[in-house]
């Protein structure tokens, strides 16, 4: 009878070797062995970052419209210095991965990181000890970087009192609207103080003028399944989502009169708020035809607007959102990004001065503004005249010293491994709320305040067990 291993072609591991194997290992072929060595080397390859190779250090970066901005800069520090940087556009889930996957098992990523707020959290869940970026606060305040950045800017990338990314922006959110319509119906806008003042003033913008039986525009575009939209107004006129020590801050009343407001604008017969979303075709399409007037818009979003609708240039114009009472805060917040030194890094020093290099200068401020509509968060920057530019986009508004007059109303965010779990939970109230609200016929934020505390109180008994698995942020709290 044949061999068992010539009739499958397999080849035996040699008797020598075999002998000095576990006995599990000498269940595989040889070649099944040649075949998976030569994966795992090819795989470890490939995950190691080819920047290695062409430069002394490597910088991710997530974003396309960073790319351009950079890579002038990144070309004048490799210009002038010794140390070369090599810049790689990994996209944001790509270098979400890898940078995860390198810190959690103890392997090279890149010696800068650039990270965005919705992602970063998650390197801040265990003790501070084992967090895979450098803790850059020594030399932050060393250095008066605390003192002369804005100091919201940095609340995001800080736990526990340690500081782990320079920051690249602010991103302060006011109210763009459509100037063409409202100007139709003699609306002054100056008047609007409080977003009770913005239902009624936007209102005559719902009649049915072409009698279809549908109000011909909705004064703003939301809807509650909107996370990001949920949150930046639990900023403005609530508590957040997450206190200075990490703990979930989400069953406040001060969260619950938002929930309920924010549900009452898409209720009823007083209803203003129709769900028109954005980075859709649907969404653009609704946007050009003015189906809704005014649209959350953080300094990144003008770029946007003038990317996606060059069409619509002179439509627009920016006002400062609307306070949730009298004498409220006017602002909000809206992404976010930093840059942070791995500890793998082989010469942080050098990294670091990297890092202040770009993020610091004049230029990469000037690159911002131009290309991308960004204000600095580096205060000595907002002097720049540039900020007082006329934008014919949106009718010769002076909008950048606009932005940067309501920098000191955008509000702390604190960051937590959690916040994505804690965004989804508080739209998920805010859902629970709105069907409640349409089931019973319950309209008036007055009315809805006290089933928003209770959809409020189950979405912070779900963040609290997360958190409180979590020994470290326990411990060091």
């Amino acid at each position: 009878m044949p061999n068992s291993d010539e009739n499958t072609g397999q080849h035996p591991i040699p008797n020598g070797l075999a002998e000095r194997l576990p006995p599990w290992m000498t269940g595989f072929s040889l070649g099944s062995w040649v075949i998976f060595i030569i994966g795992a080397v090819s795989a470890l390859i490939l995950f190691i970052p080819r920047d290695h190779i062409d430069a002394d250090m490597s910088f991710w970066i997530f974003s396309r419209e960073h790319e351009p901005m950079y890579a002038p800069i990144v070309e004048d520090w490799n210009a002038t210095h010794d140390t070369t940087i090599k810049m790689s556009m990994l996209g944001m889930a790509g270098l979400e991965q890898r940078m995860f996957n390198g810190f959690r098992g103890g392997l090279p990523t890149a010696d800068i990181i650039e990270a965005e707020y919705r992602h970063a959290g998650r390197a801040f869940a265990g003790p501070i000890d084992a967090i895979g970026f450098l803790d850059l606060t020594d030399r932050i305040k060393a250095e008066g970087l605390d003192e002369s950045i804005i100091s919201t800017s940095f609340t995001p990338w800080t736990t526990r009192g340690h500081i782990f990314g320079l920051p690249h922006d602010v991103h302060p959110v006011l109210l763009a609207y459509r100037a063409d319509i409202i100007e139709q119906y003699g609306i002054d806008v100056s008047t609007i103080e409080t977003w009770d003042d913005f239902a009624e003033v936007f209102r005559p913008i719902m009649a049915d003028n072409n009698g279809d039986g549908k109000p011909d525009h909705y004064p703003l575009a939301f809807w509650p399944w909107q996370d990001d939209k949920v949150e930046l107004l639990l900023y403005q006129g609530g508590t957040g989502l997450f206190d200075a020590n990490g703990q979930p801050n989400i069953n406040t009343p001060e969260n619950a009169r938002v929930l309920a407001t924010m549900v009452s604008w898409c209720v009823g017969p007083d209803r203003i708020a129709y769900d028109v979303r954005d980075f859709e075709d649907n969404g653009n399409k609704l946007k050009r035809e003015g189906l809704t007037a005014a649209y959350f818009t953080p300094d990144w979003m003008c770029g946007v607007w003038k990317n996606q609708f060059p069409d619509m240039a002179g439509k627009l114009q920016i006002i400062p959102l609307p306070a949730f009472e009298p004498g409220g805060r006017r602002a909000s917040v809206w992404g976010g990004t930093m840059t942070g030194i791995p500890k793998t890094c082989e010469n942080p020093d050098e990294a670091w001065e990297f890092v202040k290099h770009i993020y610091l200068s004049p230029d990469l401020a000037e690159q911002l503004w131009h290309a991308g509509d960004i204000v600095s968060p580096v205060k000595a920057m907002w002097d720049n005249p540039m900020y007082d530019e006329p934008d014919e986009y949106f009718r010769g508004q002076r909008k950048g010293r606009l932005y940067i007059d309501h920098i000191p109303q955008v509000p702390p965010r604190y960051p937590s491994p959690y916040n994505l779990a804690a965004r989804r939970s508080v739209r998920d109230a805010a859902l629970k709320l709105l069907e409640y609200a349409q089931d019973n016929d319950v309209f008036d934020k007055e009315s809805l305040i006290p089933r928003a505390e209770k959809v409020l109180d189950e979405a912070q008994r779900h963040i609290k067990r997360l958190v409180d698995r979590n020994v470290f942020l326990k411990e060091e709290n």
